[in-house]
């Protein structure tokens, strides 16, 4: 019984933890605004760089990731099993995406997801990064490098033969984050989704 409640209560606590929406926060403190009520509305990274600026933006993007990576690094390290630590992952990307603190609204999973990943499956995030950051290259479309890393997470967990949670966890978060990522679908297909600005992108 104490083992249930002490897995209820890490479960419980990343979800909290990735409900704190850094977005939101820096955005009301710092320049007096809510993202949520500018640019997509979203409350992830990728809306913090359109409406707060680049270095706002790359702090909100380093607390999504470390809100993912300390809860899971914490279970995979204490309390060792897969199960337990595929479970926070599932919660802390679930406080995110539907976070109590915003009326069950939040971001996309994409950062917190990295962050979850980097502390369960390093060799792995490396790669999807650097697909990541090749496809966004080419196409100057985050949505476009989000979705295909997200849809090659599970095959790199099945071909590097990771634990069945782990592979289970593949495949339940890539299908939040491709959920989350609906809207986009529908304006790629619209050839609507707006594009960033890369520095080397002409004006």
């Amino acid at each position: 019984m104490t083992e249930v409640l002490i897995v209820l209560a890490c479960a419980a606590g990343a979800y909290l933890v990735g409900s704190v929406s850094p977005s939101v926060f820096l955005g009301r403190l710092v320049k007096g605004v809510d993202v949520r009520e500018h640019g997509s509305g979203n409350a992830g990274a990728t809306n913090a760089f359109r409406v707060l600026g680049t270095p706002l933006g790359v702090v909100v993007l380093a607390a999504d990731v470390l809100k993912g990576f300390l809860p899971v690094l914490l279970t995979a390290r204490y309390i060792g099993n897969p199960s337990v630590t595929v479970l926070v992952a599932m919660a802390v990307i679930a406080g995110h995406n539907w976070s109590v603190f915003l009326k069950g609204k939040g971001g996309k999973g994409v950062a917190t997801g990295a962050g979850v990943i980097l502390a369960m499956m390093p060799m792995i995030i490396a790669i999807l990064v650097a697909v990541f950051a090749v496809v966004l290259v080419l196409t100057s479309t985050v949505s476009i490098a989000s979705l295909i890393a997200t849809m090659l997470f599970p095959v790199l967990t099945i071909a590097t033969a990771q634990p069945l949670a782990y592979v289970i966890f593949s495949l339940l978060g890539s299908a939040v984050v491709i959920y989350g990522h609906r809207g986009n679908i529908k304006r790629l297909l619209r050839r609507e989704e707006p594009r960033v600005r890369l520095p080397w992108t002409p004006r």
